[in-house]
């Protein structure tokens, strides 16, 4: 398991971790943890976030290419348009899907990443 040289840092990284609302990136934490902390680095967010990962304790998904983070479990899906790139979010309100894969998983599903590629309304009328 990764130790945090700093138990400062750490309790820092810890306040400012419980404070992000939906989803965040390694350089959102460490631009908030630095105006408490200046001695705080990315090396450190980054090994944070890892243990955080390690444990179970944090989510984390791609999005555009990024790695985001969420602290509350949830699920991240994208519409792309395949002419322009736009990454559109979006949530979906019924799960009923995941009943049909529900046999085919080898263990509970936390959370989950869906992204759908297609060409959007804009792109398709011109």
């Amino acid at each position: 398991m990764l130790k945090l040289r700093n138990t400062k840092q750490k309790e820092v990284l810890e306040e400012e971790y419980k404070t992000q609302k939906g989803l965040f990136t390694s350089e959102d934490l460490f631009t908030e943890a630095q105006k408490k902390d200046k001695s705080i680095g990315i090396a450190t967010v980054y090994r944070f976030l890892k243990d955080k990962k390690n444990k179970n304790q944090i989510f984390s998904y791609t999005c555009d290419r990024k790695i985001v983070y969420s602290n509350k479990e949830s699920s991240h899906c994208h519409y792309v348009c395949e002419r322009t790139g736009k990454v559109i979010h979006f949530t979906l309100n019924n799960l009923d899907f995941l009943k049909e894969i529900k046999s085919k998983i080898p263990g509970p599903i936390n959370s989950f990443q869906i992204e759908i590629k297609g060409t959007c309304e804009n792109c398709k009328n011109k």
